[in-house]
């Protein structure tokens, strides 16, 4: 099984988007999983369930951290590389995507019982997240 089909086969088994990206590279980047997914566990829809950032282009962010960021505060080139490597990933997502917005991309804001509940009647068995995870997931091999 490749990391995209690993980290949508997480997905569906009940965790997040941010969970399953971000899990996905645990352990290649020195994490265990369990460790990971409570890392990224606030960061699911949309940052709490408020439908802002997509969970998975946070949880890619935190792999991009993980990988390439600073934890000398001397090392500016190190906080460069990772800026750079991020937004190297946010321009991909958002070709891909149009956003990195999670209610944009969901159609409906994920802190709303009401409009969540709309969308899945006008839209049954629309679940649009893999697509982002999976999307997230091609990103980042091209990135670590």
């Amino acid at each position: 099984m490749n990391k995209p089909e690993i980290a949508v086969e997480c997905f569906n088994s009940g965790f997040s988007c941010s969970q399953s990206v971000f899990s996905t590279y645990a352990k290649e980047l020195g994490i265990e999983k369990e460790q990971a997914l409570k890392i990224a566990c606030a960061f699911g829809g949309g940052m709490v369930g408020m439908g802002d950032t997509c969970g998975a282009v946070t949880g890619a962010m935190m792999a991009i951290g993980l990988k390439y960021g600073k934890f000398d505060a001397q090392d500016n080139a190190a906080k460069s590389l990772t800026y750079d490597e991020v937004k190297l990933f946010m321009d991909e997502f958002k070709m891909r995507n149009s956003s990195i917005i999670c209610r944009e991309l969901l159609g409906y804001n994920p802190g709303n019982p009401e409009e969540e509940k709309a969308f899945k009647e006008k839209n049954p068995g629309v679940k649009p997240c893999p697509k982002f995870i999976k999307d997230a997931v091609e990103i980042l091999e091209e990135i670590l």
